[in-house]
């Protein structure tokens, strides 16, 4: 049972406290996707971020690395690293344009496709469900909250390499 006391700062709570709720809350979420994650890898095999690639492939088809790492949020380092590890297992393929020797695009294989196939609704279904449930305007409202709340971890990261 959840404790509306450790998730809802009252009003006029000190920074610090907000800022220890808020920090709470962004642990539970990466707990849960641990979790969702471990899961998925005794199922499939797949880490998350394979997974995440291997989707973005095969929702944007033939695709360069940088394209893949800009649709997954994820630098082309490590979507190179991934991709590394789903072509050695024959998941993806990676070719060169024929009209630019520099690029290089990446495609599902037929074991990549079955393998999307059989994992969509595995990873975060549940949250799909969830979502759908909520009125348009508070899903908006969540996805404008945690893009801000990414940002503001994102810079504080950036802020601890630089010191």
């Amino acid at each position: 049972m959840i404790d509306s006391s450790d998730t809802a700062p009252s009003t006029g709570s000190a920074p610090a406290d907000q800022t220890r709720l808020l920090l709470k809350s962004i642990r539970r979420i990466v707990r849960a996707n641990d979790l969702q994650s471990r899961a998925l890898a005794k199922a499939t095999g797949l880490t998350g971020p394979q997974l995440v690639i291997l989707t973005g492939v095969a929702e944007l088809g033939e695709v360069t690395t940088q394209a893949l790492a800009d649709h997954a949020d994820l630098s082309a380092a490590t979507v190179v690293m991934v991709l590394d590890k789903l072509e050695q297992r024959a998941i993806v393929e990676r070719y060169r344009s024929t009209s630019d020797r520099r690029i290089v695009y990446t495609r599902l294989t037929a074991k990549g496709a079955e393998l999307v196939n059989s994992t969509r609704g595995l990873f975060g279904a549940g949250l799909v469900q969830r979502l759908a449930a909520l009125p348009a305007a508070r899903r908006q409202e969540l996805i404008e909250n945690l893009g801000a709340i990414a940002d503001l971890v994102t810079d504080a990261t950036k802020t601890v390499a630089l010191d």
